[in-house]
């Protein structure tokens, strides 16, 4: 089996994941997506997958989401995605992607739905 993580090797639940995914003898692709941001339309296809709206993988503990008033209600699930690619930070993880779909893995034992 193959997957893709979207990865910030300094979350714990990231690095977790990523272990489980090692342990499991899972080909991993790993993107460190604060490096390499997903395109809106990449983010978007992955929240679909995962059956979210993108305001649910929106990290809402990020300062910078209450500054750009994100929590609020008020602006689109389109602009939370531009405002997702253009500061990575606001992109909860890890996402991972398989075969099986796409999960937000938090708690980090989610990734064994989609293995």
């Amino acid at each position: 089996m193959k997957a893709t993580i979207y990865h910030n090797p300094k979350c714990g639940t990231s690095r977790k994941t990523l272990e489980i995914l090692d342990q499991e003898g899972v080909e991993v692709e790993v993107i460190d997506y604060l490096k390499h941001p997903p395109s809106v339309q990449k983010l978007k296809r992955l929240y679909d997958r995962a059956g979210m709206k993108p305001s649910e993988g929106l990290r809402a503990k990020e300062q910078l989401a209450q500054d750009l008033d994100l929590l609020s209600g008020r602006v689109s699930e389109e602009a939370i995605l531009e405002a997702m690619v253009e500061n990575p930070i606001l992109i909860n993880r890890p996402l991972v992607e398989t075969e099986k779909g796409v999960r937000l893995c938090r708690p980090q034992e989610r990734v064994r739905e989609i293995i």
